[in-house]
């Protein structure tokens, strides 16, 4: 690096130094080593001691651009910090090749530039590179690599920064660059040497397979510096345990029913996987956990072999929060295992069509993507079981096929509906001339299209959108289809202008008759579904109806189930059986829908937010997709877990942030879609709306696709409503420095002091942009078009805010059209820390956000627990069809920034981050698939799965008081990771140990209570956390770890109980149940029902050490035993309490003794034998037992509550004594005969 004047004195006397091995020609290898001082400001950030003074304040330093480049190329990222002593700036160059001809410029020492070649043993050339500080020719220098194309730094050095411009420029500065193959340094330096690995990790592994501008451009991804990498495998000890709810369900897409037995069939979620029941539902058996996604939109069973299963994923609504796919599933166990066979990049399946006699023929509705165009979309067809596929319906690349059904009685007849749909950030287009109905009379070969400019066979000829069919099975002539329409009307309208609707064909598809013009939000569902044995009745969705005239009208009844539907199944057999699947679970009726039997026990809740308080038990809040907010605990003192009935519901609609008053934890600010917010008292119920901004006469919340009149007039219906835009996931925080004051953005930043009685506005911070000037799909909006903007009628909006917790008034928000702003002055003014609006280039600076697109949406902002001047940004793209990870870290108050997405699999789509309250070197990220942890600040991630299937993680917090780290999942609600000390501490040191003990949460001696009511199986159980001192150890190889002990000891070293270990490799977790290890088997005695001792008693609150023996080695931990915090009992009392929990377990364990005994003579006896010793041993078995039942029963009433013995417990604990010594006297006595 080369210093300003001014400057010269700070360099710091450290190299970095990077060996590249890899092949230039047949038989060649090039090997090249760069060694260079380190500035301060590039130490610092290496080894993560950058001050919050960061280096935006230093004077910027200008560089050799031509050497920092190729610095970069040589991969900066592996870097060995070692002592030097020299101030100079020197790089040596090693090349061995067959021609040592080099294209440098040569100058001699003391010049700028490369110095002479020197030769080296073995042919090598060393070139010397000088660089003696600031002169005239550096400015020369940039110059020219700008004219000449190279890349250039605007900003002080940070090597992610030039590894971003190196990886744009790959193709220019190195265009002919060979694979690389790297080769981990020989030596380490010195104490200075940080985190080097010995093995190429599968990403540089990766970069061997990859051409040569992409892996130049791949140097992005690589580490900053080495760090001994942990596996997921390694931190599968640590499992989370799933707390529910499943009071709510979730969102149910689709069924495939067994219909030769229909109590048998699978459920498919749109984010939560499949489950399966043989039972009709009773028990449900999730069959789909650890495929490469999470997300179905269609499943298919085949009724001539119940094992074949077809599973298409990604969700077929077209909503906003829609996940994606990866192609499409088979299984022939029935579930048990699955093969991706293919369809990858269609992102979305509408349907699966199987052919009824050939299970190797099979139909796929392919939709495409949601956000962007794609090729692989449209109509295809498998003839040989799913191994290859023939596009056989195909539009363009915006249009796919959304729905398919085959003729049961002719299946060569099919029937296809394409679908042209695009969502944007701004905006949703629902339909275009691609979408359309199709028929084909052969298999799919050839194709007539039944819709469009012309065709007048009586269905729409004009724009039209999705398209749902159902074919009658009994008279396969006859075929409804479902048909959305963008003209817009009102009840004014003329009948016959109507188009959209339900059309009915009686002839296969020739001609057709409009029914009525019922078709609820088409956009989201479109099923329409005609009963198996009855033409005339017909069922709809997505609210839910039925006719009994074929369509011409629908009844909508009551509901007892949840609104928004997905689809009716209807019993061939048996047209009673109904099944409906919508977003609040599933439905059963015998009596054609009009009554239901709800599955309660589908735990597939999709969370956006989660937040805690700090109640004990704390409690667990969060806002789901069309299932409101609700709370419920973390934990129950009762016996049986987290049951349905723990969870309270805080509000409806689509919920989002909830947010509790930790100063008293009964006042919540709740709110739904478009920041419709409210304080809600859960101990009074009552609710106050406080939304910023909404002017007089209109509701929050309001979707723009319903109509309104001008308040007072009788004008014209008018689309939307006029109050304050706002994100469907409004974002508010309550700010941490105190409780009355609240942020909260919709296009404005707001901020109250009074708990949102009144708002004060803080300015719009978003680019303003007229989403009506920007097309999609070469669409201009028009109020015409299908399903016009369907859940997006505000942008640009606020999608993130946060407060630092250590600044006052320090704020950050971003939002959904890729601005980023910070506030020092509690939003009084903002600095805007975006590079460009979203019209500019498509790619930002380097010195701003390395990589990043425009116009991408703030996801989260997470300012640093630990130093004031660090925050982190999570940014995602995926609403422009780009799925790549986007994860930040500033340590200068956003002015300059640096990725640490490090080696996270690409395309994960990352949502949110969370610093560790404790550690500021571990993170945890959140991400359409998976959640990934850090233990170095970002370099190297690993994911978590811990026994988790794949999942959407949308949110994350960690709890501060129990240390517990809490997922809200956006498909199977919420997951607990109990006391996450050990990840906390876990460092390359412990790593490299054989053995090691993590330091040990205090442990509560909860007294919980017996089970509930009975409640039949259809119902559902979160999990509680384990009662007892959770201990936590790293073990290195499991060949070598042979037993593992944790001895328990109280204060005064004495051993009070022993607990056994697994011996994984990496982490492991056991329990000790805090109780006294009374008693033991004997080894040699003979097996028996009373061989295992008694249960001890709760070990008396306190101080307490648990030492573990493993791997030849031992460490400890001190740890504490708490009270019930229910309890109120003396020392005294308490102890008194446990000594005569002791005796009777004393009392307990002889008895074992003896009746182990009695056990070893009678397996020696013949069973036929009726002589006075067999006899007495008989009897005496008898009369132990019997005994040994009466003291479990005093046991139990002494341990139910801690106080002094009652006169009738004192006289049963004599009395039994008493009752043992007769009885071992009289065993003693036949033993010796």
């Amino acid at each position: 690096m080369i210093l300003g004047p001014g400057n010269r004195d700070r360099t710091l006397q450290t190299t970095s130094q990077r060996e590249l091995r890899y092949p230039v020609a047949s038989g060649i290898v090039r090997e090249e080593m760069v060694t260079s001082p380190l500035h301060p400001l590039q130490a610092a950030e290496l080894t993560g001691t950058l001050t919050p003074s960061s280096c935006h304040r230093v004077q910027h330093t200008s560089v050799r651009v031509e050497a920092k480049c190729a610095r970069a190329l040589l991969g900066d990222d592996d870097v060995i910090l070692r002592d030097h002593d020299s101030r100079h700036f020197e790089e040596r160059v090693r090349f061995r090749v067959a021609d040592t001809h080099q294209r440098h410029r040569v100058q001699p020492p003391g010049g700028r530039g490369v110095g002479p070649a020197v030769p080296t043993p073995g042919g090598s050339v060393l070139l010397q590179v000088r660089h003696d500080g600031y002169d005239a020719g550096e400015q020369q220098d940039k110059e020219d690599a700008q004219r000449e194309g190279r890349c250039t730094l605007r900003r002080c050095f940070h090597v992610n920064h030039c590894r971003e411009l190196v990886a744009r420029a790959a193709g220019r500065l190195m265009p002919a660059l060979p694979r690389p193959i790297f080769k981990a340094p020989k030596n380490h330096a010195s104490s200075l040497v940080r985190d080097m690995p010995m093995k190429r990790s599968p990403a540089q592994k990766l970069q061997e397979l990859l051409p040569a501008a992409t892996a130049a451009a791949a140097l992005t991804l690589l580490p900053i510096a080495s760090q001994a990498q942990v596996t997921t495998a390694q931190l599968d000890g640590l499992r989370p345990r799933n707390i529910g709810p499943a009071v709510m369900s979730g969102r149910i897409v689709d069924l495939a029913v067994a219909e030769s037995d229909p109590i048998k069939y699978y459920v498919a979620s749109a984010t939560g996987g499949v489950y399966k029941t043989s039972d009709n539902g009773i028990t449900l058996d999730p069959v789909f956990e650890n495929e490469g996604t999470h997300s179905v939109g269609a499943i298919a069973l085949h009724q001539a072999d119940t094992s074949i299963v077809w599973v298409g994923t990604g969700e077929r609504a077209n909503r906003q929060s829609s996940s994606w796919g990866d192609g499409v599933y088979k299984s022939t166990d029935g579930g048990d295992t699955w093969t991706n066979m293919g369809l990858r990049d269609s992102k979305h399946i509408g349907r699966i069509a199987l052919h009824p006699d050939d299970t190797d023929l099979v139909y796929v509705a392919a939709m495409g993507h949601l956000w962007g165009p794609n090729e692989e979309r449209g109509l295809y067809r498998s003839t040989d079981g799913g191994a290859t596929w023939q596009p056989i319906l195909q539009v363009d690349e915006n249009t796919g096929a959304v729905d398919v059904a085959l003729d049961p009685d002719q299946p060569n007849i099919v029937y296809a509906a394409t679908y042209q749909r695009q969502r944007r950030p701004w905006g949703f287009h629902g339909g275009g001339p691609g979408s359309a109905l199709h028929r084909s009379m052969d298999g799919g070969d050839t194709w007539e299209r039944l819709t469009g400019p012309g065709i007048t066979r009586g269905l729409p000829e004009d724009v039209i959108g999705r398209i749902g069919i159902s074919i009658y099975r009994s008279d396969p002539r006859i075929v409804y289809v479902s048909v959305e329409q963008g003209y817009r009307y009102n009840a004014s309208t003329a009948y016959t202008e109507r188009r959209a609707g339900i059309y009915r064909s009686e002839d296969r598809g020739d001609t057709w008759e409009l029914m009525s013009d019922w078709n609820p939000r088409p956009m989201y569902a479109s099923q329409i579904t005609v009963d198996p044995s009855d033409d005339q009745r017909i069922y709809m969705v997505n609210s839910y109806s039925f006719s009994d005239d074929g369509g011409r009208t629908f009844t909508v009844p009551p509901q007892s189930l949840h609104g928004d539907d997905r689809l009716v199944w209807v019993n061939p057999s048996d047209s009673r059986h109904v099944m409906k699947a919508d977003d609040g679970g599933l439905g059963i009726s015998y009596d054609r829908g009009l009554n239901w039997l709800y599955i309660s026990d589908l735990p597939v809740s999709q969370y956006y937010r989660v937040s805690v308080d700090m109640a004990r038990p704390y409690n667990v809040y969060g806002g789901l997709q069309d299932n409101g907010s609700w709370m419920g605990p973390s934990e129950t003192w009762r016996q049986n877990g987290i049951v349905n009935s723990d969870w309270t519901r805080l509000g409806g609609g689509d919920g989002f942030i909830n947010l509790a008053d930790t100063t008293n934890n009964t006042v919540i600010y709740t709110e739904s879609q478009y920041l419709n917010l409210s304080r809600y008292d859960t101990r009074t119920g009552e609710r106050t709306a406080i939304r910023p901004g909404d002017p007089v006469g209109h509701i929050a919340g309001r979707r723009n696709w319903e109509t309104w009149r001008e308040v007072g007039t009788f004008e014209e219906q008018r689309l939307g409503n006029a109050m304050a835009p706002a994100n469907w996931d409004g974002p508010f925080i309550i700010s941490p420095h105190d409780a009355s004051t609240l942020y909260a953005g919709t296009n404005i930043m707001w901020k109250t002091t009074d708990r949102g009685d009144s708002w004060q506005a803080l300015g719009d911070l978003t680019t303003g942009t007229d989403r009506r000037s920007v097309p999609i799909m070469g669409q201009m909006p028009d109020d015409y078009l299908p399903s016009l903007d369907d859940g997006i009628p505000y942008w640009p909006t606020i999608s993130a805010v946060a407060e630092s917790p250590l600044a006052r008034g320090l704020l950050y928000a971003g939002t959904d059209d890729g601005r980023l702003h910070v506030s020092h002055d509690g939003g009084a003014t903002w600095t805007d820390l975006s590079a460009r609006d979203i019209s500019d280039s498509d790619e930002r600076s380097a010195a701003d956000f390395p990589g990043l697109p425009n116009g991408a949406w703030v996801s989260g902002i997470e300012p640093s627990r630990h130093e004031e001047a660090r925050v982190y940004a999570v940014w995602n793209n995926y609403r422009n069809d780009d799925y790549a990870n986007y994860l930040y870290r500033s340590d200068d108050y956003g002015q300059t920034w640096v990725s640490i997405t490090g080696n996270l699999p690409a395309d994960r789509v990352l949502r949110t981050v969370r610093e560790d309250l404790r550690n500021p070197s571990v993170l945890f990220v959140g991400a359409e698939i998976g959640v990934y942890y850090t233990m170095d600040g970002g370099t190297h991630w690993t994911e978590l799965r811990g026994g988790m299937p794949t999942l959407p993680f949308n949110d994350l917090v960690i709890h501060p008081r129990e240390n517990d780290l809490v997922l809200g999942t956006h498909g199977r609600g919420i997951w607990i990771l109990d006391q996450i000390n050990a990840l906390q501490e876990l460092s390359e040191d412990v790593v490299g140990k054989s053995a090691h003990l993590f330091t040990i949460e205090p442990a509560v001696q909860i007294r919980r209570a017996g089970r509930q009511a009975h409640t039949g199986d259809v119902h559902y159980q979160g999990e509680n956390p384990p009662l007892g001192a959770i201990i936590d150890y790293w073990l290195g190889d499991e060949a070598e770890v042979g037993s593992v002990e944790i001895a328990i000891e109280d204060s005064d070293g004495a051993r009070v109980a022993t607990v056994r270990g697994g011996t994984r490799e990496g982490m492991n977790r056991v329990v000790w149940d805090m109780r006294h290890e009374v008693g033991d088997a004997s080894d040699d005695a003979a097996p028996g029902p009373f061989q295992r001792p008694a249960r001890g008693p709760l070990v008396v609150p306190g101080t307490y050490t648990a030492r573990l023996s493993a791997a030849g080695t031992e460490s400890a931990q001190q740890f504490t035993v708490r009270e019930d915090p229910r309890l109120n009992v003396t020392p005294g009392t308490r102890a008194a309490w446990t000594a005569n929990l002791l005796e009777l377990a004393g009392l307990s364990s002889r008895t074992v003794s003896e009746l182990n005994v009695i056990e070893g003579e009678l397996q020696d006896i013949d069973d036929d034998d009726t002589g006075p010793r067999a006899t007495k041993l008989r009897d005496l078995q008898r009369e132990f037992g019997e005994l040994m039942s009466r003291i479990g029963r005093l046991s139990g009433d002494v341990e139910g509550v801690v106080a002094p013995l009652t006169q009738d417990q004192r006289s049963r604990r004599d009395f039994y004594l008493e009752m043992l010594e007769v009885l071992s006297g009289e065993a003693e006595e036949v033993m010796g005969s």
